[in-house]
């Protein structure tokens, strides 16, 4: 039987003309494929992805068969801001006094964090129609700023937020997360074990039907050399921990057959560009269209990605990062101390420890060693591995058999 589905969440990227969409709108895209009604509820202060421009207080679209009821909500540009946390409260205020008496009524609501603070609304929406509740946990907070953010974990702000965590853990009918470990978190929490289910992020069928050129000049300039390549291609930024990319780089310059190319743009690019720019076995290439990742990562020989250490990985990774990484068909060397997944299941690559750049030398010059044949057999396994279990057509049916799960006999 169908029912209906609200998916509820101050962050969400839809599908628009310049954008496929994110996790969420691929998840409840296939939901609705599959029969069911899917109403999403959200805000417009997102400033990561393409939004509509919102003139009234509430607006309802419809996306492919996906009803969308926008917020108008406070805006900020800031991550780590007051302004971002009375956004979140602006939010809940706003679907607290939502006119609900317009949409399809529930059978089961997923609060997909962050906010946290979403939370109190589910419970209120599920005593209200006597639905099913379902946590949905996309990062973990607060240990997230308290790990990587540089709070306390004496902070009132990050007592409350722990309180509301573990309250949607005590409450809900559910518990979904996109990392494979949460159970381990959940049980830290409430001092107990419960169910605990992982619908991580995956493979859509844009990913595979999208993939464009490089720009005229493009390849010729930063990928045309014949030596072994070790790409990474993402932000550069604070919390992609490549201090041990570029130190492996400096540390192998006199390999003159292997050359070090970093893709993209972010906040620490131009002092990564001045402290080893003039490494003669390092190549910054610019940022390219998320369109044209595959068409760059075809040109590596070995994929790089690498995270800080920190308790957050203890649970697991989900990265979009990795999903591209393995789609390419490249294996994969990970600087990563947390939970395995995905590269270890598959056997496309090595995990190393984090900050060891010794580590990190050693894996380039064992995969150098390996020889193309054996690489590519690697990189084809991440590949098959990820389109046999993380295609999104998989993910939406193993979340609609958490969501129902009374239903099924």
């Amino acid at each position: 039987m169908n029912k209906t589905i609200w998916y509820v969440t101050k962050y969400f990227s839809p599908k628009t003309s310049s954008s496929p969409g994110g996790r969420g709108w691929f998840l409840v895209d296939e939901m609705t494929r599959a029969g069911h009604r899917v109403v999403v509820v959200s805000s417009d202060s997102n400033n990561l992805v393409d939004l509509p421009v919102l003139r009234d207080s509430v607006t309802v679209l419809e996306n492919d068969g996906v009803k969308i009821v926008w917020l108008k909500t406070m805006k900020y540009s800031v991550a780590k801001s007051l302004r971002r946390v009375l956004s979140w409260f602006h939010f809940e205020w706003n679907l607290f006094w939502l006119n609900k008496s317009t949409l399809e009524r529930p059978d089961v609501v997923i609060v997909s964090s962050l906010s946290l603070l979403t939370i109190v609304n589910g419970l209120v929406l599920r005593r209200k129609y006597g639905c099913r509740l379902v946590f949905e946990v996309r990062d973990i907070w607060p240990l997230t700023i308290v790990e990587e953010g540089g709070f306390s974990d004496k902070n009132l702000f990050v007592k409350g937020l722990a309180w509301l965590e573990r309250l949607a853990y005590r409450k809900s009918n559910a518990i979904v997360g996109t990392m494979p470990n949460l159970a381990a978190h959940v049980r830290a929490e409430l001092g107990y074990d419960r169910p605990v289910y992982c619908i991580p992020m995956g493979v859509s069928q844009e990913h595979l039907s999208d993939v464009a050129d490089l720009p005229g000049g493009y390849a010729e300039r930063y990928l045309s050399s014949g030596k072994f390549k070790v790409v990474h291609a993402g932000t550069i930024g604070i919390t992609n921990a490549l201090d041990v990319f570029f130190a492996a780089a400096e540390t192998m310059r006199e390999n003159t057959d292997i050359e070090f190319i970093i893709v993209g743009d972010g906040a620490l690019k131009q002092s990564y560009e001045s402290r080893y720019g003039g490494l003669p076995n390092l190549v910054f290439a610019p940022k390219v269209p998320r369109n044209m990742v595959q068409t760059v990562l075809a040109e590596g020989d070995l994929l790089y990605f690498s995270v800080h250490d920190s308790k957050v990985w203890d649970y697991g990774q989900s990265l979009n990062k990795v999903i591209d990484y393995m789609l390419a068909a490249k294996p994969v060397v990970a600087s990563y101390n947390g939970y395995p997944s995905m590269i270890n299941e598959s056997g496309c690559g090595l995990f190393v420890p984090a900050n060891d750049v010794g580590a990190v030398v050693a894996a380039i010059l064992d995969m150098k060693s390996r020889g193309e044949e054996q690489r590519a057999l690697m990189g084809a396994r991440g590949r098959e591995w990820l389109l046999q279990n993380r295609s999104y057509s998989k993910l939406a049916s193993d979340y609609l058999s958490i969501l129902f799960e009374d239903d099924v006999s």
